[in-house]
């Protein structure tokens, strides 16, 4: 990199803050282009999967579909699942593999525009760059809705990200909250551990682990769904809020969904929808919301079959034995939370860009509730970038194979607004 010492602003083409498998994919396209940068990466290369991840997790998808720019699984088990701490030595080779200009141990402070791009502080020095990528994913912080705060004081509350094992959370009932991926991941193991659990559940995408001897991410890749383009769908909003996959990654290849917890002796209740007087409050439209799941995962496994049936592939694939229809009670709408030592919050996580300026950048790229304006990563201010958004500018987006192709096509216009930008003051 050409730049000044430390102890003045240095001077790059393009910041990329975040040094994930986002921020590291977008170098990757940058090295390759030829064009000067930077990656700034508060703790560590995956830092998040470093340290904001529970023990026993795992990729939900396949091996085969960690696919980077220039890199790829070049290991033994193409159809298993990388633990957490593999997927991080993962990402430490992709880094060594190119060289990647990564500042560990770096925090960005704030981001503001100035006559020739951006100024970038941190708690190291400052940077200045034509243009500015924020590759920190939709995983900043955490939501819990505003009642968590009334929760009565004896109860334990953790986040995803604080959750490492069972034995970490207090004695008693545990209610789980939120019926996604993490939400069911732990519910599970919680009770396995021999825990009592409560998983209250919203809306949610129920699918198996494999269908007809494949696993659903080949069928989603086979089909084009993970092809399928922010500017191709009808309602992008809604897909982008889309709850994540109910799948666990396990070298069985097990699925898992509400029925297989109800049979671990899981108590399934509609969303909490409150508190009143120290009781939980759930919704009462649980069986409707898992009738409707049963019809989307039904569509898609009638899709597969068509597939499968019009390529002449019936012959070399398992039986079409479909899931069995959610069994839930839904009666039970409030439970005493006395009985209960902990809550989880499995209900997402909200995106968050602290170093914007707020006064002349800030204002300009958040919408009313704090959410990037873009259009599939380009932001609404010239040479500012998002990269690792669901469904950023396709449906694989979430995942390292999809967050590797929108790095490709964010990097091709990245180039051509520094070509311009040298063209215009030429």
């Amino acid at each position: 990199m050409a730049h000044a010492g430390a102890g003045s602003t240095r001077r790059t083409d393009v910041v990329v803050i975040g040094g994930g498998q986002a921020g590291l994919a977008m170098s990757r396209c940058l090295t390759d282009a030829g064009v000067d940068h930077v990656v700034l990466e508060r703790g560590q290369t995956a830092n998040s999967w470093r340290t904001e991840r529970w023990d026993s997790l795992r990729l939900l998808s396949p091996n085969w579909l960690t696919r980077l720019p220039g890199w790829g699984y070049a290991g033994d088990d193409p159809d298993g699942f990388m633990t957490a701490a593999e997927v991080v030595a993962h990402l430490d080779a992709y880094r060594a593999s190119f060289g990647a200009p990564v500042e560990d141990g770096t925090t960005v402070e704030r981001v503001a525009p100035c006559s020739d791009g951006y100024v970038v502080d941190t708690d190291r020095g400052s940077w200045r760059a034509r243009a500015v990528v924020m590759a920190t994913g939709a995983c900043s912080d955490p939501h819990k809705p505003a009642f968590a705060a009334d929760l009565p004081g004896h109860l334990q509350q953790l986040a995803p990200t604080e959750y490492r094992n069972p034995a970490q959370v207090a004695d008693g009932r545990v209610l789980v909250v939120g019926g996604s991926a993490s939400g069911l991941q732990i519910a599970d193991e919680l009770a396995r551990a021999g825990r009592e659990v409560t998983l209250s559940t919203g809306e949610h995408v129920r699918l198996p682990r494999t269908y007809r001897g494949m696993d659903i991410h080949w069928w989603m890749s086979t089909l084009g769904i993970l092809d399928e383009r922010y500017d191709e769908v009808e309602d992008l909003g809604r897909a982008r809020r889309l709850p994540s996959l109910q799948l666990v990654g396990s070298p069985e290849r097990r699925t898992l969904d509400l029925n297989s917890l109800g049979g671990r002796g899981v108590e399934v209740v509609g969303r909490l929808a409150g508190l009143h007087a120290g009781r939980a409050q759930f919704s009462g439209s649980l069986a409707n919301v898992c009738m409707l799941a049963d019809l989307k995962q039904r569509r898609l496994l009638d899709r597969i079959d068509e597939f499968a049936q019009e390529h002449g592939l019936d012959a070399e694939l398992s039986d079409p034995v479909r899931p069995a229809a959610t069994a839930v009670d839904g009666t039970r709408l409030d439970a005493d939370l006395s009985g209960y030592g902990a809550v989880v919050w499995a209900t997402g996580f909200r995106p968050r860009y602290p170093w914007l300026d707020p006064e002349r950048l800030a204002p300009a790229v958040l919408d009313g509730s704090g959410r990037l304006r873009h259009d599939g990563g380009v932001v609404d201010a010239p040479g500012l970038y998002v990269l690792g958004l669901p469904f950023l500018r396709r449906r694989s987006s979430s995942f390292l194979d999809g967050v590797g192709r929108d790095a490709i096509d964010l990097a091709g216009h990245l180039v051509g607004h520094l070509e311009r930008s040298s063209a215009a003051i030429g």
